[in-house]
């Protein structure tokens, strides 16, 4: 079973990690081991990816054109092959964290970038309402924490907050400073909006499509540093990992060359996961297609500790397309957010007999944090037997909605619906996951040599709700806390022998994955029907997430979801290898499948564990807070792995010298 344990010092300071009684003393992970870990009951978890000839979906837009296809020589180019690459540093993802850290480490080393779609295919760039930070003589540090703290209804580390809500104003000078443009008032200063949940107005933006603008100017600099190498449309499927002196070490990852369908094994000194969250475990999500959990669940199997799975944001307010006046003609793959901004600028909900309804559950009404609307919105859903509520910013000026609110503004009148005179039909949808890998104050973890940043990461910020706009603003601080403990890592990589001074020995050791092909399934139709079979599990499962562990739940429905995923998963297992699929096969789609069972399983487990409603995880059985239960909710590494194929790396950990 999944532990509460107190606090996340046992990432920050030194000591060892004891889990005999299910609690944690304090600890550093650069020092951490398991010396009898707690047993956690999740059979056939796992990681796998599309299949042949199967392309990742991206969404079409203007950006910088990236030098993808050809990558840049280096000192380790007479090393390199297409299937076999070594580099200083490793960063899986292309959203604001791995692209601010590829920056800082490329001073010390050759950096490769790997991500699974275009390079600016990343919740990133979907990210509208922008950083928050302290910027205004009115703000202070302490009030950025405290309203940070009160979203994260008491379970954020201290010294989490504080250390990002002080560091966070010279990280966005960083990014002005290398040409991201943010939005300014009349009197020239940055225009600080607010949002739910915030005592001021700290929010620095560039209209609605901040995290756009952001991911632009950040792979300016990527395309501009002859010291980063960036592969696009590679999916990485699990991390190269072995023991030595008790303790995990990572040296790089295998991945999927979708272009090419070949497998291509990254050997690096240090590796940085900053591969997003997991938003596709749900049907309904503003998260793009590649939010499959890939980096939590590799991290899962590679032993890492996870934590805080419960806490699944949902936005309030993601556009309902069964409430425009002309519906699209084609199901959207990740739903389109309406902005917390939107509300913070004065926006009402209604339902749809025009009756506002949040000063009845808040007194902050619309501008209450996240886990509060949504679970008004979804409470009045029910009870009303209607699919959508209505935000309607259109009492502000014209002009005003327009400049700040451009992208929303021009989606709905795709849609024939005018947000300045009508209201904006919304629904909650999958947001962002406020839990992850756990991560010590520098991003490190418990496997040596791998650090993780962004939505992928558990910081102890969030807490039990991440407080608006301080995603960016984590992913910021958390990228460049790592780079220092991360060259320091390199440099020391650098002395070991095992490795072999090219590499070489090392990037050996492990097994190859193979791709599937016509001749090994026994025919052409066997890999058709696993591609559709395959298709069907992902939308059960994500019906069963939604209907089972939705934004209210229960000790009865968490169990059937538990009960349903492990039958669905064990059925899938079964359907491919009777059609020929062997252990070491691997495809994008099978291995995103692996991913999101994966995921879903921490979640469960997660919540079946806290015994009380707390932030994001509201459940009937438990309505109140516990003061006793304060504490996050920690997945130590199984001991014994379950004997299937979902439920381990594909590659298995070696004993290194």
């Amino acid at each position: 079973m999944a532990n509460l344990t107190g606090g996340f010092a046992s990432l920050q300071c030194a000591g060892a990690m004891h889990v005999d009684k299910g609690h944690m003393q304090a600890s550093g992970l650069p020092f951490l081991s398991f010396r009898r870990c707690a047993q956690l009951d999740i059979s056939r978890l796992g990681s796998m990816p599309r299949f042949m000839g199967a392309r990742s979906t991206c969404v079409s837009q203007q950006h910088v054109r990236h030098r993808v296809s050809a990558i840049r020589a280096s000192a380790l180019s007479s090393l390199q092959d297409d299937t076999t690459k070594f580099f200083d540093f490793v960063v899986i993802g292309s959203g604001v964290a791995g692209l601010r850290y590829a920056l800082e480490v490329s001073k010390h080393g050759s950096v490769a970038i790997i991500t699974k779609a275009e390079p600016h295919e990343s919740n990133t760039n979907y990210a509208q309402g922008g950083v928050s930070a302290v910027l205004c003589p009115s703000d202070s540090v302490e009030s950025h924490m405290k309203d940070t703290i009160v979203a994260g209804a008491y379970l954020c580390d201290e010294e989490t907050v504080r250390v990002v809500c002080t560091e966070g104003p010279e990280r966005v000078k960083e990014l002005i400073a290398m040409g991201a443009s943010f939005d300014h008032g009349e009197d020239g200063r940055l225009h600080l909006a607010r949002e739910g949940g915030h005592s001021h107005n700290r929010i620095v933006h560039s209209a609605d499509m901040t995290g756009r603008e952001i991911e632009r100017a950040l792979l300016q600099a990527v395309d501009n540093d002859d010291n980063i190498s960036l592969f696009g449309h590679h999916f990485a499927i699990d991390l190269l990992t072995c023991q030595k002196n008790g303790e995990s070490y990572c040296y790089g990852v295998d991945s999927i060359d979708i272009e090419t369908q070949k497998v291509v094994r990254f050997i690096s000194k240090v590796t940085l996961l900053a591969s997003g969250g997991a938003g596709h475990i749900y049907p309904t999500t503003t998260n793009p297609p590649v939010a499959t959990g890939d980096g939590i669940a590799m991290c899962h199997r590679a032993q890492a500790v996870i934590s805080n799975m419960e806490f699944v944001q949902f936005h309030p307010t993601a556009l309902s397309d069964e409430g425009l006046p002309i519906k699209p003609t084609t199901k959207r793959e990740n739903a389109f957010l309406i902005t917390e901004a939107v509300r913070g600028d004065g926006g009402i909900l209604y339902n749809q007999s025009m009756e506002r309804f949040m000063p009845l559950y808040d007194d902050r009404a619309e501008l209450a944090p996240r886990d509060v609307v949504a679970r008004s919105i979804d409470d009045q859903l029910k009870k009303r037997g209607e699919s959508y509520v209505l935000l309607d910013i259109s009492h502000r000026p014209r002009d005003k909605v327009l400049a700040h609110f451009p992208n929303i503004a021009a989606e709905c009148l795709r849609h024939g619906l005018d947000i300045t005179r009508q209201p904006i039909p919304v629904v909650p949808a999958a947001h962002y996951m406020c839990g992850g890998v756990r991560a010590g104050l520098q991003g490190e973890t418990n496997v040596k040599g791998l650090y993780v940043a962004g939505e992928v990461a558990c910081t102890g910020l969030h807490g039990a709700n991440r407080l608006a706009s301080n995603s960016l603003l984590e992913a910021l601080v958390f990228a460049r806390r790592a780079v220092q403990p991360s060259i320091d890592h390199m440099v020391d990589a650098a002395d070991d022998a095992d490795a072999g001074a090219d590499g070489a020995p090392l990037a050996a050791r492990w097994a190859r994955p193979t791709l599937p092909s016509a001749a090994a399934l026994g025919g052409g139709s066997a890999l058709s029907e696993i591609v559709a079979r395959t298709r069907r599990t992902r939308a059960e499962l994500q019906a069963v997430m939604w209907e089972f562990v939705g934004i209210v739940r229960s000790t009865a429905r968490l169990k059937r979801a538990e009960w349903r995923i492990g039958d669905m998963e064990a059925e899938w297992e079964q359907f491919l290898f009777r059609r020929g699929w062997a252990p070491t096969m691997v495809g994008v789609e099978a291995c995103e499948m692996r991913n999101l069972f994966c995921c879903a399983k921490l979640v469960v487990k997660s919540a079946l564990a806290r015994r009380e409603s707390r932030g994001l995880h509201f459940t009937e059985d438990f309505p109140y807070l516990e003061e006793s239960r304060r504490k996050p909710t920690v997945i130590f590494p199984d001991a014994v792995q379950e004997l299937t194929w979902s439920s381990k790396p594909l590659q298995r950990q070696l004993q290194c010298k």
